[in-house]
């Protein structure tokens, strides 16, 4: 099923706009939330069929975050791509284990985004 509907999770304004911008220039509904918590709750509420994640935000982090929909089995099968300045192989590996499918260090490439989305849906 191709991937429609996309979450992005980011504390920064500019980073949230830039992000959707991209995805509905090409075709792709947005929702936001600005940090982990709101997060969890649109997830639940809006079943987004994939979730840009942030790591570093006030509260719980976005490996936190993730950990938590990838352990809940309401909201697992929602595939998890970490976009994040945290640019380490640690912390990529780190952020795979958690379970997110995919770790995007920012500045997002645009075509690498929507390479790895199609490359899930």
């Amino acid at each position: 099923m191709a991937i429609q509907k996309i979450l992005v999770v980011d504390d920064s304004p500019t980073e949230r706009y830039f992000l959707t911008d991209i995805l509905i220039k090409n075709g792709f509904s947005v929702s936001t939330a600005e940090n982990g918590e709101e997060a969890l709750l649109k997830v639940k509420a809006d079943k987004p069929q994939l979730i840009l994640m942030d790591v570093v935000m006030p509260g719980q982090n976005g490996f936190q975050i993730t950990r938590a929909i990838a352990r809940d089995p309401e909201t697992q099968e929602v595939p998890i791509i970490i976009c994040t300045s945290k640019g380490q192989e640690t912390d990529r590996i780190w952020g795979l284990r958690q379970g997110a499918r995919d770790y995007i260090v920012k500045p997002v490439d645009p075509q690498e985004l929507l390479a790895k989305i199609a490359a899930l849906g």
